[in-house]
């Protein structure tokens, strides 16, 4: 990788931890300044406003927390354990979330829903990525026979992703890991409801 594009990198990484941690409005150009080592000038040259770098920060936070998940799922071959092994990317989501400050996609949807069209839609399309994702591992479920035909995969990936995110929220908030760890027990429990007997 070229110098210049080690210093946009390293500026998409700071960034990303920043706003991850402060939200979009309350993240200065003179805070990222600070925590990459730069000049104004020197971030400027780069990017064209703090929109774009937060847009390319958000992306990468993204990347992280998707390669995150990859790798919890991996090695899985039960839908329902793949699904449940999502939640322990998030299982000290308090002191070790896969980005600082919790979850992106989580943050971004709750500071932009009014605010910031273009981050409002990015997060709007990280979510329903991720909706898809579920989505094609339940299908997979009932295609193996694992999991009941009378499953609805849609409303279901809309009941774990609010799961998920819900308990994130909770955890964050309370500065508690076990609301996290207990959707992820009662999740398991009722997706278990669904599970065809062998």
């Amino acid at each position: 990788m070229k110098k210049g594009e080690q210093t946009k990198q390293h500026i998409i990484i700071k960034s990303a931890e920043l706003f991850n941690q402060k939200g979009f409005a309350g993240c200065s150009i003179n805070e990222i300044m600070d925590a990459t080592g730069l000049t104004k000038g020197g971030i400027y040259r780069f990017f064209s406003s703090k929109d774009e770098i937060a847009l390319e920060a958000f992306g990468y936070a993204l990347g992280i927390v998707a390669e995150q998940f990859a790798l919890a799922t991996h090695g899985h071959k039960s839908a329902i354990d793949k699904i449940i092994s999502i939640f322990d990317v998030y299982a000290d989501v308090v002191h070790h979330p896969p980005v600082k400050g919790g979850c992106p996609l989580l943050n971004m949807a709750v500071e932009s829903d009014d605010t910031h069209p273009s981050l409002r839609e990015k997060a709007s399309t990280a979510m329903n990525g991720f909706l898809a994702t579920i989505h094609q591992i339940l299908v997979e479920g009932i295609q193996s026979k694992e999991l009941r035909p009378d499953l609805d995969p849609g409303s279901m990936a809309s009941f774990i992703f609010s799961i998920l995110e819900g308990s994130i929220m909770a955890s964050k908030l309370e500065g508690n890991n076990q609301h996290v760890a207990l959707g992820k027990e009662h999740l398991s429990n009722y997706l278990r409801t669904y599970q065809l007997k062998s």
